[in-house]
């Protein structure tokens, strides 16, 4: 499984792993990992397993250091440096985005280390492409950046049939969309995002879509989008945290955030 990909032909503990990401059980996914945190490519998707934790609860920042720092330990080469730097780089952007510590010069620093090590063919570039394009637009507030970012993410995701990645390069070049006004650009890509994620069982990723696509609809479509996301972040226990407030539910309101931080 890649940082965004879903099953690796039908090995049985990377389809597990994957089932229990796709229903926000990060830690149990992660504990099948741990036996082979000493081999890189085990070790660099244990961490993502658990920075995404972070993004999504705002919560296991501990373990997830933990596991970068192991990550960086065994990592072998420029390839795997370069995996473990832009893992580095998507915590230290997790912080800052959800409010817990300003870490955005170490986002950048990390990020820019990761596309110094990758190689231009490397399959990690377009995840990288995706999280440089995330801080430009949540950190530096450069859509033209970030849109740039998230267009050479797509098409490579494109190319290695990413279709989780694809998801989310759908959903935030609609966000770019949807703050220029352009409904119908906004629409087609939120609605994209969400066939993907639901195609691929991702459930913990169909909420902020639904909850997205009711922005660029009319009443009353837009209101049983909102219930239908807002039934699915109560059945994951208030998962992702920053749809809280947004989704209007019995869950103590959050600080606003933007409409999906988590990749």
């Amino acid at each position: 499984m890649s940082g965004y990909g879903t099953t690796a032909g039908d090995d049985p503990l990377q389809t597990a792993v994957w089932r229990l990401r796709s229903r926000g059980c990060w830690t149990d996914a992660a504990a099948l990992l741990a036996p082979y945190a000493t081999d890189p490519a085990a070790a660099l998707e244990r961490v993502g397993l658990l920075v995404e934790r972070c993004l999504f609860t705002a919560d296991g920042w501990a373990d997830a250091e933990d596991a970068l720092r192991t990550a960086e330990a065994v990592a072998r080469d420029d390839e795997e440096r370069g995996g473990a730097a832009c893992e580095r780089g998507r915590l230290a952007y997790a912080a800052t985005i959800l409010g817990v510590r300003d870490r955005a010069d170490e986002a950048r620093s990390a990020l820019g280390r990761a596309a110094a090590l990758l190689e231009p063919t490397s399959p990690r570039r377009p995840l990288l492409d995706f999280r440089r394009g995330l801080l430009a637009e949540h950190i530096a507030d450069s859509p033209q950046a970030a849109r740039a970012a998230y267009r050479r993410a797509h098409d490579g995701a494109g190319a290695q049939g990413d279709e989780l990645l694809l998801s989310f390069t759908w959903h935030h070049q609609a966000g770019l969309a949807l703050r220029e006004g352009e409904l119908a650009e906004a629409r087609h890509g939120f609605s994209e995002a969400l066939r993907i994620r639901v195609e691929l069982g991702y459930l913990i990723g169909a909420a902020p879509a639904l909850a997205a696509l009711a922005d660029c609809e009319p009443e009353p479509e837009a209101g049983r989008l909102r219930a239908e996301a807002g039934r699915l972040f109560r059945l994951l226990g208030g998962v992702p945290v920053w749809l809280a407030g947004k989704l209007a539910t019995t869950v103590p309101p959050r600080p606003a955030k933007p409409s999906e931080p988590a990749a």
